[in-house]
């Protein structure tokens, strides 16, 4: 069932979704070459915090930290650790999620360490556009699949593949709510967008393969081939004049 959601309701869903936004910023700034995940983890953990709201992903299914921090070949969920340092050259995925009095928001984004390569710029750059592009389907007369349809197209028009294993969800009072949203499918199909609806939207796109394995440690999805992934999340309101994206200021 789809949970539509009030005014109230989305205007506490801002505010947590503001938070995220202001740790996008944060994180824009320190993640750089040298430093190791678990610093990151700890630093947003603390920020979150320190704005008055949790964490959403720690403890979430078992999952140990606040940021899944996903390099290079590593398409989600990559666990913090001590032991693993940013290189130049890395490309860091960072998915984080916050609660507010009793409501989620999500959002991610990858971002370069020092210079990167101009394909792996390519990638970053075209898994944003699908997302923007995604964004710009949430509208009242559309379906569901208008929004999957969106990513997909842009992402296969430029030569790369949309993860399927893996797809965008509902979101509210719970961090993974009805519809499910994948990444892939054909226009024109599914639930029709309503104003209310919240959806968190996530692209997640390789330069080559779209299949992914689950490494040992039961949480880090990487490629199978070993290419390059990206990953970009936002939290979208459908309101009646389009869509709203609460993470982002």
């Amino acid at each position: 069932m789809i949970v539509l959601k009030s005014p109230r309701e989305i205007g506490i869903m801002r505010r947590a979704g503001g938070i995220l936004a202001d740790v996008m910023d944060r994180l824009r700034e320190i993640v750089k070459p040298g430093i190791s995940t678990l610093e990151i983890d700890e630093e947003v953990e603390g920020f979150i915090a320190g704005r008055g709201a949790q964490p959403a992903f720690k403890g979430y299914r078992g999952f140990p930290a606040t940021v899944c921090i996903s390099i290079n070949d590593e398409v989600v969920h990559g666990i913090p650790s001590a032991h693993r340092r940013v290189k130049e050259g890395d490309i860091v995925g960072l998915d984080l999620g916050c609660v507010v009095d009793g409501y989620y928001a999500d959002c991610a984004f990858t971002l370069p360490a020092g210079e990167i390569s101009p394909d792996a710029q390519r990638l970053l750059q075209v898994t944003q556009e699908s997302l923007e592009r995604a964004i710009a389907e949430c509208q009242a007369d559309r379906r569901l699949s208008d929004v999957s349809h969106a990513v997909q197209a842009h992402v296969e028009a430029s030569g790369f593949s949309v993860v399927r294993a893996f797809v965008g969800h509902g979101i509210g009072r719970a961090l993974h709510e009805e519809p499910q949203v994948p990444n892939f499918g054909e226009p024109g199909r599914g639930p029709q967008l309503t104003p209310g609806m919240v959806l968190a939207i996530e692209p997640m796109v390789t330069m080559g393969s779209w299949e992914v394995k689950i490494l040992d440690d039961g949480w880090t999805a990487v490629t199978r081939d070993g290419s390059l992934a990206a990953h970009f999340e936002h939290t979208v309101a459908v309101t009646e004049h389009g869509p709203e994206v609460l993470t982002r200021r």
